[in-house]
């Protein structure tokens, strides 16, 4: 049976052409399980692959998308039947193997996870990586001490998908959220999901002039990296803790060791490609939990297929807000 997918293609000059294409399961990759796709949404790999490749995508023909949600219609193994919802982030997919960019998938079974009872594919997707991300760091911070009494937690790229699931959480918990941003227009949209500090980001991205400045914040969630959190490693208050999840403002760190020495500050690294099976499990479940679910509403930008390689080239030049919910078999 023929189905739609956004394929995207080199040519002889190298060149890449992302288009919506009638494929068939044959042309589908090797796999255990076949998902019928529901939904999936945008993330920065995914601007990277739907564009260039960004030196992720191996081989082409290629198909983007690293996460789906959908339905199990058919399994070789014993862990998922016919009916299943799903989900899948991470493991490469979208980038070295074929992903959810399709009405149709084939995956390895490992790669998934059931949807918690009382989630559905498109509240999954609404979450995706980047609120999957966003958990692991909430959990990171929560084993290294970290409670609301201890004082403010600082969101860096406060209105991006990560920092809006972030902030949504942590507000449900009881935390006082601040938010940087650089978009003074998004200040309504955070207050809603639960800041009560708006951080501009020209306060805080600028290089330290001190090693140490005034204790502020008990914890944060970076996706900036660069010179902003070089900065806000010297504004930590002692013992705190920096879960460190992008590099939206440069790989480079220009900061000194004095933090970590006289205060004790941690950086707690964030991977959610290859985090084992357990923690995911653990993970979705704290989502289904501790997300509020009408906040993750107010975050969904809908869209379908066809939309995709322009939202590609948005999300690359940061103009994305909350969540994109990609209707996969909307074509």
């Amino acid at each position: 049976m023929a189905f739609k997918a956004l394929v995207v293609d080199k040519d002889d000059e190298g060149k890449t052409s992302a288009a919506i294409k009638t494929i068939s399961e044959a042309d589908l990759p090797e796999g255990n399980v076949t998902v019928a796709v529901e939904y999936s949404t945008v993330n920065y790999k995914d601007g990277l692959c739907i564009g260039p490749g960004g030196g992720l995508v191996r081989n082409y023909p290629h198909v983007p998308g690293i996460d789906l949600a959908g339905t199990v219609e058919s399994s070789d193994d014993d862990r998922y039947v016919p009916g299943d919802k799903v989900v899948l982030t991470g493991w490469r997919v979208g980038e070295a193997y074929w992903g959810g960019y399709s009405q149709k998938a084939r995956v390895n079974a490992d790669w998934l996870v059931h949807l918690p009872e009382g989630l559905t594919t498109k509240q999954a997707m609404a979450v995706g990586t980047a609120g999957f991300t966003s958990m692991l760091s909430v959990m990171a911070l929560e084993a290294h001490g970290l409670k609301p009494d201890n004082g403010p937690v600082l969101i860096t790229g406060a209105a991006g998908g990560v920092g809006s699931v972030a902030t949504a959480i942590l507000a449900n918990l009881g935390y006082e959220v601040a938010g940087v941003t650089g978009r003074p227009e998004t200040a309504d949209y955070l207050k809603s999901l639960g800041v009560t500090q708006i951080v501009p980001r020209d306060e805080i991205n600028e290089a330290i002039k001190k090693p140490l400045e005034k204790e502020m914040w008990a914890g944060c969630i970076d996706a900036v990296g660069g010179e902003m959190l070089a900065r806000l490693l010297g504004q930590m208050k002692y013992g705190g803790s920096v879960a460190s999840v992008g590099l939206a403002g440069g790989a480079a760190l220009p900061a000194t060791v004095i933090p970590f020495l006289l205060r004790g500050v941690n950086i707690l690294g964030i991977d959610s490609v290859m985090q084992p099976y357990e923690k995911r499990v653990e993970a979705w479940h704290r989502i289904a939990k501790d997300l509020p679910m009408e906040k993750l509403e107010d975050m969904i930008v809908p869209a379908g297929l066809s939309d995709l390689p322009q939202l590609g080239k948005d999300i690359l030049k940061g103009q994305i807000k909350g969540r994109v919910v990609v209707d996969i078999q909307q074509g």
